[in-house]
């Protein structure tokens, strides 16, 4: 069996190591991949978006199935161009995959379901957007529409937060370009939130564990929104009563709605989930798995993976429910100094195999690259080192000293990640 996957970070790598372990020990390929990911298969330098490259491809190594990580290629329609060509792939089609490429698109698909969200409004120009922001007040949630890598949803506290978040997206700076050109304003939900994994295949869903994630830059929650800094599976927040309602509430109903609008749903269905004193509530749907959750997600869960990939693809998907998870893992990101602002590439990274003779310990490649034959640094979020334990204090534990054995110039990371689930759990 030969499996291609699309994508070069950390939650491309975390799917490439889960697939490597299955029994079918299947043939990988990756495009363009990474250092880490070469060490699994075959890295093809092909973008994750140059879709008719990828399907020459698929179609020269005569691949078995197409594993889409990240949302880009998506959006821009690589299943339908795939499905066209009769070849097995995962993930949703171009219609589908408004849930994520159009913020405006999925809110008001909710409304139209009655699938719990915040109250919004959409906005195209700066005035009326402004306006209304004088009617309603502070704290808002500022959102651009489409794609702006993890980085486009800003909580605002103050209404002149609010007024520099808008502005940035509808004035002349536009910070998101077309992303930005439309503008989601919606009230703020307090509460805590968790991430919730549906594997569908148009009709029936499976589910993955539950993650929490750190978007953060620093401790305490604090600074811009980034990527992802950290995350942990499975989540205590999310009691099996909780997940239930979340089935229930929302997963079923977008499935159900998709499919009566015409466009069933195929693949992961991330739903990002606020727990509000009035019941859970979605913050945002994605189409595909979250990065770096899937890097906790995909070791806790102990299914058959590349079953469960072909059975969505396949549009043969049993229904089953969530075993608990016997294990946790914990992923703690090093970046890049300055990020997720400016920053700079191409510094040696050492100890990296220090770090995987710790217990439970394994390092996921994100923003690395192999240069005269040193690993060094080539993104914000360099890597990803993840503890796997019976439980979630040992497991981020071990996380943490993995951490120790590793440097560049300017590495950087939250030291605190974890620390709500372990006071879940009390």
């Amino acid at each position: 069996m030969k499996i291609l996957v699309l994508g070069s970070g950390g939650r491309e790598h975390a799917i490439g190591i889960k697939l490597s372990q299955s029994p079918q020990k299947p043939t990988l390929l990756f495009a363009p991949g990474n250092p880490g990911m070469a060490e699994l298969g075959i890295c093809h330098p092909i973008a994750a978006d140059d879709i008719s490259a990828l399907l020459q491809l698929a179609k020269k190594e005569a691949v078995d199935l197409t594993v889409v990580g990240p949302e880009v290629p998506l959006v821009k329609g690589i299943v339908d161009v795939f499905r066209a060509e009769g070849l097995l792939i995962f993930g949703p089609t171009k219609d589908a995959a408004r849930l994520e490429g159009s913020k405006a698109f999925s809110k008001a698909f909710m409304a139209r379901h009655k699938i719990p969200t915040a109250a919004f409004e959409t906005f195209h120009e700066l005035k009326p957007a402004l306006a209304f922001l004088d009617k309603t007040g502070a704290p808002v949630v500022v959102k651009a529409s489409g794609l702006a890598a993890g980085k486009g949803a800003v909580v605002c506290q103050t209404l002149d937060e609010a007024r520099t978040a808008i502005e940035s997206m509808l004035g002349p700076n536009a910070i998101f370009g077309e992303a930005g050109s439309e503008v989601v304003i919606e009230e703020f939900m307090a509460g805590e939130e968790a991430s919730v994994f549906a594997v569908c295949d148009g009709k029936n869903y499976a589910l993955l564990p539950t993650a929490q994630d750190h978007k953060r830059i620093f401790d305490g929650d604090m600074g811009p929104n980034t990527g992802g800094m950290g995350a942990y599976s499975p989540a205590p927040l999310m009691t099996a009563e909780l997940l239930e309602r979340v089935c229930k509430e929302t997963i079923e109903p977008t499935l159900e709605g998709m499919h009566a609008e015409g466009y069933p749903y195929h693949g992961v269905l991330y739903v990002g989930i606020m727990v509000t004193a009035q019941g859970p509530k979605v913050v945002e749907f994605n189409c595909r798995l979250g990065d770096p959750e899937t890097q906790v997600v995909l070791p806790v869960y102990e299914g058959n993976f590349i079953e469960l990939l072909m059975a969505s693809a396949a549009e043969r998907l049993s229904k089953a429910p969530l075993e608990t998870p016997q294990r946790s893992a914990a992923v703690v990101v090093l970046a890049s100094g300055g990020y997720p602002g400016e920053y700079q590439n191409g510094f040696s990274i050492t100890g990296l195999a220090e770090a995987e003779t710790v217990a439970g310990v394994h390092v996921t490649h994100a923003g690395t690259k192999s240069k005269d034959g040193t690993l060094v640094t080539a993104g914000g979020r360099v890597l990803g080192v993840i503890g796997e334990a019976d439980t979630l204090a040992v497991a981020l534990k071990a996380a943490y000293e993995g951490v120790g054995h590793i440097h560049f110039e300017g590495m950087q990371y939250r030291q605190d990640i974890g620390q709500r689930g372990l006071k879940a759990l009390g």
